[in-house]
């Protein structure tokens, strides 16, 4: 089958349906891979102070970036958790007494760059919103909210995807 164009010309019509179901391939391909954009992220809660010193044995991966980003003498773990991250769906972790939730969320996830907002919430009231860029193998520290046994929290952060 053929169809006369204005100029005279003849364009199959198998040509025209091929182009436009590749394109819609493509286009489909495009919204699911987006939609289904998944990163993994570990978050480790630290709990930073001048009471005592050293630094956790679990956290010997980042004494080095700890010491020069923050001046404290104290470093331990209080909390490591991984969690799968999907675009613009929060995920929350909540402190052992439930008095603070910390939410993650995945905004964007452009060239090997996962965009994750972070969010915490103690008592009701936000205290910290920040988004940060992760890149994958790499680790971002956040400095955080005042610790109720002095200090402050730190939060690590290391994306996989």
């Amino acid at each position: 089958m053929v169809i006369r164009g204005a100029g005279g010309g003849s364009i199959p019509v198998m040509k025209r349906v091929i182009a436009l179901i590749a394109f819609f391939s493509l286009l489909f391909l495009f919204f699911t891979s987006v939609a289904s954009a998944q990163v993994q992220v570990r978050i480790r809660g630290i709990h930073a102070s001048d009471a005592g010193s050293g630094v956790d044995p679990s956290l010997r991966d980042l004494h080095k970036e700890l010491g020069s980003l923050f001046s404290f003498n104290s470093y331990r773990l209080m909390r490591d958790e991984t969690l799968n991250l999907s675009l613009n769906q929060p995920a929350s972790i909540s402190s052992r007494d439930g008095t603070i939730i910390l939410e993650t969320t995945l905004v964007g996830l452009h060239k090997g760059v996962a965009e994750v907002r972070i969010r915490v919430v103690r008592d009701k009231s936000e205290i910290l919103n920040t988004q940060v860029r992760l890149f994958p193998g790499r680790t971002v520290l956040v400095g955080g909210p005042r610790h109720t046994r002095g200090g402050v929290v730190i939060y690590a952060l290391h994306a996989r995807f």
